[in-house]
């Protein structure tokens, strides 16, 4: 799947709303709608059946980290791209 730009745009101007409304402090309006741009877009871009078998292996750690931890992160990342070589002809 993929979002163009105005849609990009638009969900990252209401998320923004929506966490300004929440009362979270957001310092630079413009940073924000960088960052979460690229959160849609990293999102939007993964292949579910990577993530899938990224999510499994996780999940069969001994000592799982929490989802959203920055250890969860890091590993995520990490079997994403091992999982995405692996499936490249």
């Amino acid at each position: 799947m993929h979002l163009t730009e105005a849609a990009t745009s638009y969900l990252a101007h209401r998320i923004l709303e929506a966490v300004k409304g929440s009362g979270a402090g957001v310092r630079n309006d413009r940073l924000a709608l960088q960052e979460i741009k690229a959160a849609l877009v990293r999102q939007v871009e993964r292949d579910p059946r990577v993530d899938e078998a990224v999510r499994r292996r996780i999940a069969s750690l001994t000592r799982r980290p929490p989802p959203g931890s920055a250890e969860y992160e890091v590993l995520y990342r990490q079997y994403y791209e091992q999982e995405q070589r692996k499936r490249r002809p």
